[in-house]
């Protein structure tokens, strides 16, 4: 019996070397592709002759269903392949920084300077510093004389004016240097009323000149110098006016002096008559003659515009005592200005 089975083996494998040398076998691959292949594809078992046994006892042999790979495709899978590794140029980037951190830092400060340097810096600046000591100081440029330029406000309110020239104020009196003239003693009159605590006799006003030095008290010599500035010169304009002629000023007597009547306001040093206007081209505008006419047209503003720096204003057609001149004075009414 067991004769028998050996008997039987040996046919078997007999039988089957031969039948295994008929099974095909896969195409070897080219050579450029068998490295990419081998680094990416699994290891395979290739049958061969001492394996064919065991592929026998498994059963009958199977072909892969797969077509064999075209020479395109292995192309691909080798360039997809090394994409895996880092690219040359990352690489050596950080070789490049990892030497870098190696190599020990450097400091950004300059060497330090040898102290003859120093010393030698140190005497050159107090050298330079002696000389300009030395060296007498620069004179300060001249101050300006022009006026200054105005702002918005003063082109509003009137600052765009010319300047007032510089006036000293020895020849000046009550406090104002473009009131010219001199202090008196004090008048006391011989009718009860009259007299000046302070006058002051008044030759110039503003660059005006009187015709006849008139003794006022101070509060009356501003009103007037008041005037002078901001209602007369700006009523001539141009034409220039050189002198006030003056028909009164301090005098110890009655209104209008008539008998029994109150002291005037001229026994008080309080009010001044001017009679003409005289300016520098040698015009003369006088109040008689020329208030209605024409070239009394300024005459008339000018006495509109002391309605206020004076307490009274009175001129032609106020009463029969006035057509002559202008009175101006400074007393004071319960009712405000008197102005005719």
């Amino acid at each position: 019996m067991k004769g028998k089975a050996l008997i039987g083996l040996g046919f078997l494998l007999a039988f089957a070397v031969p039948v295994l040398s008929d099974i095909p076998r896969p195409e070897p691959r080219p050579a450029e592709l068998a490295a990419p292949e081998a680094a990416t594809a699994p290891e395979r078992s290739v049958p061969t002759a001492s394996t064919g046994a065991a592929v026998a006892s498994e059963g009958s042999p199977q072909r892969s269903i797969r077509p064999p790979r075209r020479k395109a495709d292995a192309a691909e899978a080798s360039s997809a392949a090394p994409s895996d590794r880092a690219p040359p140029s990352e690489t050596q980037a950080m070789r490049a920084t990892m030497n870098a951190a190696a190599l020990p830092l450097r400091s950004i400060r300059p060497p330090p300077r040898p102290a003859a340097a120093i010393a030698a810096a140190a005497a050159q600046r107090q050298t330079q510093q002696r000389a300009a000591a030395a060296q007498p100081a620069a004179p300060a440029p001249p101050e300006s004389r022009s006026a200054p330029r105005g702002n918005i406000f003063s082109a509003i309110f009137g600052g765009g004016r010319k300047s007032e020239p510089q006036r000293s104020r020895r020849g000046s009196v009550c406090g104002d240097p473009a009131i010219r003239g001199e202090s008196v003693p004090r008048i006391t009159g011989r009718v009860g009323g009259c007299g000046i605590e302070e006058p002051v006799r008044v030759t110039e006003v503003d660059g005006v000149r009187l015709s006849t030095a008139a003794t006022l008290d101070c509060d009356t010599a501003k009103a007037l110098r008041f005037w002078v500035t901001n209602g007369l010169k700006p009523a001539f304009g141009r034409n220039e006016v050189s002198t006030l002629r003056i028909a009164a000023h301090y005098a110890c007597r009655t209104r209008n002096n008539r008998p029994g009547a109150r002291i005037s306001e001229h026994g008080r040093g309080k009010a001044i008559d001017i009679a003409s206007i005289i300016l520098a081209d040698g015009r003369e505008i006088s109040i008689l003659r020329d208030y209605r006419s024409r070239a009394g047209a300024p005459v008339r503003q000018a006495h509109k515009a002391a309605c206020g720096p004076f307490g009274t204003t009175l001129g032609p057609g106020s009463d029969r005592y006035h057509n002559d001149h202008l009175h101006f004075d400074t007393a004071s009414h319960r009712s405000g200005p008197y102005c005719r």
